[in-house]
């Protein structure tokens, strides 16, 4: 998630970017999107009706999905990619 903050503060102008949990407390997760998040820019929340999760076919996390203007899923993917993989990806989201 360090990766991902500092991409966020780049592109930020231009992405949103949203993180949202599906486990825990909200206590213990602002305190963990604190850790993980903090430069502020990143948008997070507890979805503990897995709503969003489901909504864009989320099994499980970590699981990263791009959405285009019109709403449709441009990429998604699970588990973790290089600094340069999300940019490429993010590049491509805003040609």
């Amino acid at each position: 998630m360090p990766v991902i903050d500092q991409i966020a503060q780049e592109y930020g102008d231009r992405v949103a970017f949203v993180a949202p949990a599906w486990k825990g407390t909200f206590e213990a997760t602002t305190e963990r999107a604190g850790e993980l998040l903090p430069s502020g820019v990143i948008l997070w929340g507890l979805d503990t009706e897995e709503e969003i999760f489901a909504l864009y076919g989320v099994p499980y996390q970590p699981h990263t999905v791009l959405i285009a203007d019109d709403k449709t899923i441009f990429a998604s993917w699970p588990g973790a990619m290089t600094e340069d993989e999300i940019r490429a990806q993010l590049d491509a989201l805003l040609e």
